[in-house]
């Protein structure tokens, strides 16, 4: 098929914009690459230690195999979400689909820890190449109906990669399929990874923004240094102790945004090309929808890290067996995330609002059967609010992450796709370093006895941020 470049112009409710290309497969292609990033995320933490025990590496190699690549991705994203408008949005989708396969067999492969670091870092920036693309594309390649049902398979694939990632890498490794052992969570894109790239040339249409923008360079290295110095000490601040540094590079990081912000200004009001239009932030959609995306993912991440250790540490469950606890959630997810765009046609504003409930009351659910089981109840007692939690999740992540676009002019769609999905990545490492203090402070020195309370009390910060939600999303501008 030749490439069509295109923008966003008028078709019929319902049906999928010129640039779609071929809508289902193209669809199918940007939900691969959107399981195998979500997937990314989660499954390292199963693989951790056959990783030390096979590389003989050490405690800082093996954090930076799980920061490394999370630093990379928020880094990369709202310049990535650029390049998209400037070189069209299927190339750079294309390119960060090659590398993100290319850097998956280099992880897979790795012979040394230093060498497994150095491809996650860089298989982060290939995952940072694709997002901004998926979310623009999605927002301007479907329209109307098809639209919703895209964003609604969309968070399906990215909550199934999340909440199965454990599962499948426990399976994974436990299979030991052809030897590989851990070498299998990475090289198990290889194949998932080629199909989508020998299919999007006929799957996909190229599109960018009508005017074709000049890339900012002073912007991308501002607004790089800016995330880097906000995201690294959350990373690594907690296991550190939270040293000066930590500290500084937070001050830092207000510093340069503060630069940022204030460059992008001066090059929009000159009639430049600013890599963040500020316009963005004056539509009060957009506003309202990034700040409820960065109380939504705060508490996603740090809601899978306190559940893992408690089932785990606190419990002793092994990788697998703790994966299977987490089926509960997935069950729940699945019932509502498949059908979450019929669910905001009948429940139209009140959709979010309604899942963030959905999940506090799980929360709240989870928590009563902590206190009551500890350390040796059944693990039965756990699922009734496990499973709330994953309804709740099904009808928020989707229509979420669909009206925080839904306002976006065409020419600013990849601007704002690169924003959203850095809101998710830095919204998660916050949310893991404050629930972080709380978790951690409670569970002492590790003690099994221990970990009831201090998930316990990881779950009182996890429901208030949920009625926060439900409070943001009750009147959300731009809401369908």
């Amino acid at each position: 098929m030749a490439s069509a470049t295109s923008t966003l112009s008028p078709s019929a409710p319902g049906s999928a914009a010129p640039d779609a290309g071929r809508p289902g497969l193209g669809l199918l292609v940007l939900l691969a690459a959107t399981f195998m990033t979500a997937l990314d995320i989660f499954i390292v933490n199963v693989a951790i230690p056959a990783v030390q025990s096979d590389l003989g590496a050490g405690t800082a190699a093996i954090e930076w195999v799980v920061a490394g690549f999370g630093l990379a991705v928020a880094t990369g994203l709202i310049t990535a979400g650029r390049l998209g408008d400037i070189f069209g949005r299927r190339r750079m989708f294309t390119v960060g689909l090659a590398l993100f396969t290319a850097t998956s067999a280099a992880c897979g492969f790795a012979p040394t820890a230093g060498t497994l670091v150095a491809a996650r870092v860089l298989q982060g920036l290939s995952a940072a190449l694709m997002g901004p693309q998926v979310l623009a594309i999605l927002q301007t390649g479907w329209t109307g109906r098809a639209q919703a049902r895209a964003f609604s398979m969309y968070g399906l694939t990215m909550g199934v990669g999340a909440v199965f990632g454990q599962l499948i890498g426990g399976l994974l490794i436990k299979a030991d399929l052809l030897g590989l052992g851990w070498r299998a969570c990475f090289l198990i894109n290889l194949p998932v990874g080629l199909a989508a790239l020998a299919a999007t040339p006929r799957a996909l249409r190229e599109s960018r923004a009508p005017r074709r923008p000049r890339l900012d360079n002073t912007g991308v290295a501002l607004s790089t240094a800016a995330v880097v110095a906000l995201v690294l000490p959350l990373i690594q601040g907690r296991s550190l102790g939270w040293p000066l540094w930590t500290w500084l590079c937070l001050a830092g990081s207000a510093v340069l945004s503060t630069v940022f912000v204030a460059h992008q200004r001066r090059l929009g009001a000159a009639g430049g090309d600013p890599v963040l239009d500020t316009a963005l932030f004056r539509q009060r959609g957009f506003a309202a929808g990034a700040l409820a995306q960065l109380v939504f993912w705060a508490g996603q991440g740090s809601f899978f890290l306190v559940l893992a250790l408690y089932l785990q540490a606190g419990r002793g469950l092994d990788a697998l067996a703790s994966g299977v606890v987490f089926l509960a959630i997935g069950v729940g997810y699945l019932l509502t995330s498949t059908a979450a765009h019929r669910l905001a046609e009948h429940l139209g504003s009140r959709t979010v609002p309604a899942g963030a409930l959905f999940m506090a009351a799980g929360l709240g659910a989870l928590w009563a059967a902590v206190h009551a089981s500890g350390t040796t109840g059944s693990l039965w007692e756990l699922v009734p609010g496990l499973f709330l939690d994953g309804v709740g999740m099904g009808m928020v992540i989707a229509p979420l992450t669909h009206d925080a676009l839904a306002t976006v002019p065409a020419h600013l769609v990849g601007a704002a796709s690169g924003v959203v999905a850095t809101v998710q990545q830095v919204s998660g490492a916050l949310g893991v370093a404050l629930i972080g203090i709380v978790f951690y402070h409670a569970a002492g020195a590790g003690a099994p006895e221990h970990y009831p309370r201090a998930f316990g009390l990881g779950l009182a910060f996890l429901l208030a941020l949920e009625l926060l939600l439900a409070a943001l999303t009750a009147r959300r501008p731009g809401a369908r």
